[in-house]
Order: C-alpha cells, then structure tokens, then sequence
C-alpha cells in the first residue's frame, strides 16, 4: 500500500524544509508540497521532524566474554524503538574457518529471521592465516566491505597483532575493504592489571585504572602509521578521550584517510559511574572505559568540526544481577560492554542538539547519513531522498520523559543511562515503508530486518 506522510518538517545532514513524502514499495517516491495520491494511507506528522532511520554502525549481538553471551537478534526491535532502522553487527571469523564462511554461518543461523531491523555485518579477523587476507575480494563480492581488527585483549583469540594489521590494511585497499580498529595497547593494560590485581584493587573502578587515556592514544597513533605505511584508509572505533581524538585529528588535518567514531556513553557519562557502591560500577564497564568528565567536551568538540563523524551505540547486552557479577571478585573479568542502541537518538537530540552542541543536521550526519556511508550503504540509506529506503523517524520534539529500563525492549536489567531526563522522541518510525513504532511503542513484530548490501569503501574515503 502506498502511504503519504503529510505535514512534516524533513531534516537531512544538509537541509531542513517542509514537505510531504509519497511512499510506494518500500521507497520514497516523491517529496513534495501538498502531495496527494487518493489509494494511499495518510500520516500526519504535524508538529514533527521527519529524519532518515538511524544506521548504527557498531552493535554486538553475538560477544561473548569469559563465558558470558549478549542478548541477540530478537532484541532489536529497541533499536527500532529508538529510531534506528539499521544496524552493523560484528562477527567473529571462527579458529580455522574463512571469514567469509564464518559471516555467512553466522548471518543464516543467527540472523536470519530473527533481526528487527534491517542489518548488515562486519568481519572481525581473528586467525589471520595468508588465505584469509585472499578472501577480501569475495567479501566484496558478498556485500561485506568492513573489518575489524582488536589491539585489545591480550591473551584472548580475537587480539591482533601490529603484523595481522598491517596485511589487512594493505590486503582490504586493493578492493575497497575499509579496515576499523579497536585501538588499545594491550600489552600495557596486561601489565597494569596485574598491577592493580597484586594490590588487592579489584573493583570495578580498577577498570578505569588499568586503561588510561595514553593507553588508546598510543595504540590509536600505531594503528595510523600502520595505515600510512600500508597506504590504506583506516576507521578508529569507540573514540574516548581528548588524547586518542587528538591522534585522529591530526591525521585528519594532514589529509590522510583516517576517520574514527565516538560512542553516545562517552558524551555524557564519566568514569565516577564505576566507583558507585554495591557493585552498581560494574554496569559501566566497557572498554576503552568512561573518561573523566572533562573529556565530554573535547568529544563533542570532535564531532562538531568532522574529525569523529559517527556516534555510534557499541551496544553490548549483558545483564548485571548474573553476568556482570562474574566479575564480583576481580575487575578483569566483568563483562565489557554496555547496552544502548535504544538510547542513542535520545542522547544526540537532548544532550546535543537541545544544548546547542550540535544543529539538527550534524545530528542526523552523526546517527544515520555518515554511518550508512562508512558501510558503504549510502545508496539506499542514511538520507531523505527519492528512491532511497523508505526508513523515516517522525520525531516529537516536545516530548519529554525520564530514560529508565523499565519500559525498555533491550533485555538486559539495566540501562545506562537511568534517570536521565530525555527530551523528544520517535512517535513513529517506518521501516521500508512499513510502521514499526507507533505512539512510542514498538508495533513491528510481524516485520522483519532485511540485510544490507554493501558497496566498497564509505564516501568518506572517496
């Protein structure tokens, strides 16, 4: 059925004008003034914004950490709740397997069917045998055109080496690949772990001691001269602090193809979350970890002039009462991660856009058209315009609420972000033309995610 969205005011990464939108097939058809189309179904979004669906590029559907899984697949509809319509779920490549084998594996028995929303995936190499850097162009072929790569973890099957970069940079550049980075130094925070361990420091704040700010910078400045010597385009994940953004600045000032994220919980929560009594600081472990509050602005800062250009979630869903508990006795083994996806919108509009952080286009820049061009999905998502997906938010401006778990669609029994005011909201939200949220309530259970291809290398690096 056709649907006509009436009454609007459509926000873009570059526009902000009144108009209505015909939808036919699960596209936009046209975008006009006073639209009319007699069979079509009628929505009025009078008082409302109109932004593209969210794209967010960083979630974790299926981690596992000491033991302990993340809530999967059957848990995106809180993406949807909160506005985002697509999301990029990283897979690990399995001990012996191809990457693209273990995407594919993954993709059928995991995804398929179960995604909310619609998806594509990231690689994440983890046995970098010579085979699998061959493997690149068929992951293009395949419509994956993002790996990643973890300096983190050391000890643990997904950490890589400066070599195992290295030969993904120069593997991926041949054919589009856009290589990202989770750039901490590990061998530092091993040491400083033990550190801490020997000294009886076991809570959840030792986390935050254990991976200082010089920790992510310096990985963050080796993983840049890994790509200038690899010539190759490269993406910083998770952006935490002023001394790692300051890395990606530099390198974005010289010209080189160097862009990073940041992640809503690093705009507006601080590393005085993981000494909360009771265990409650283990809710805020994740790695890089919370800054002090005096990095938010530096942050904000980095995606105001472009040098960060994506907020990302890094959704991660673990419970607290069981899983986060594994930790009890020791930081080390408290599940990283944090859930979020839900948030994120929320976040932006109240925390930038209504503090006169950011405009409403950087906001619609940050959460959908930057991500979906990182991905190399920008041909159909990530913008208002005809022929692209019909994925559209009807955001309500004057809404204001309390964030709480409560009423949240996660999972999880937590959110971060509790008690904090949130202003605006997603009334409705179209999914390939289809509603999937109304009045704030999630409607779409009989609608489901429809994977994404991807086209090599984001306009970012074009």
């Amino acid at each position: 059925m056709k649907k006509l969205i009436q009454n609007g005011t459509i926000i873009t990464a570059c526009d902000e004008y009144n108009a209505d939108i015909l939808i036919e097939n699960g596209k936009i058809v046209a975008i006009g003034k006073n639209l009319e189309c007699e069979k079509a179904e009628t929505v009025d979004a009078s008082g409302c914004y109109i932004l593209p669906g969210g794209v967010d590029q960083h979630v974790h559907f299926s981690f596992e950490f000491n033991g302990a899984k993340v809530r999967g697949f059957e848990t995106s509809s809180a993406a949807a709740l909160g506005g985002t319509t697509t999301v990029i779920e990283f897979v690990n490549q399995k001990k012996g397997q191809g990457l693209l084998e273990s995407m594919e594996q993954y993709r059928t028995d995991q995804v398929e069917g179960l995604a909310l929303v619609d998806y594509n995936l990231h690689g994440i190499i983890t046995d970098p045998r010579p085979e699998v850097f061959e493997e690149m162009e068929s992951l293009v072929a395949a419509g994956y055109t993002t790996v990643k790569l973890f300096m983190a973890y050391k000890g643990m099957f997904f950490h890589a080496d400066d070599d195992a970069i290295l030969k993904a940079l120069k593997a991926a550049k041949k054919v589009g690949v856009t290589v990202m980075v989770h750039a901490e130094n590990a061998e530092a925070i091993d040491v400083f772990q033990k550190e801490l361990i020997a000294q009886g420091k076991t809570e959840p704040y030792s986390h935050v001691l254990s991976r200082p700010p010089l920790v992510e910078a310096e990985a963050t400045r080796r993983a840049i001269y890994l790509s200038q010597l690899a010539e190759a385009p490269i993406y910083i994940v998770h952006v935490s602090c002023t001394e790692a953004l300051n890395e990606v600045k530099q390198a974005y000032t010289s010209g080189l193809p160097v862009r990073g994220e940041t992640c809503s919980h690093y705009l507006v929560l601080d590393d005085k979350k993981l000494a909360l009594p009771n265990f409650e600081g283990a809710k805020f472990v994740c790695s890089p970890p919370l800054r002090s509050v005096d990095h938010h602005d530096s942050l904000w800062e980095g995606i105001k002039m472009g040098w960060l250009n994506a907020v990302s979630s890094d959704h991660c869903g673990f419970d607290w009462k069981v899983q986060k508990h594994l930790g009890k006795d020791s930081f080390v083994n408290i599940p990283n991660g944090a859930p979020g996806m839900e948030n994120r919108l929320a976040i932006l509009w109240t925390y930038g856009v209504e503090q006169g952080r950011i405009t409403k286009q950087k906001l619609v820049e940050l959460y959908s058209t930057e991500p979906a061009r990182n991905t190399g999905i920008d041909h159909c998502k990530g913008h208002i315009g005809i022929g692209y997906d019909a994925d559209l938010v009807v955001f309500n401006p004057g809404w204001k609420g309390i964030i709480t778990n409560r009423r949240s669609l996660q999972g999880v029994d937590y959110t971060p972000y509790e008690g904090m005011a949130q202003i605006g909201r997603a009334e409705k939200v179209f999914l390939r033309g289809e509603m999937i949220v109304d009045g704030g309530e999630y409607i779409g259970k009989e609608i489901k995610g429809q994977r994404v291809l991807g086209k090599p290398f984001g306009a970012s690096y074009r």
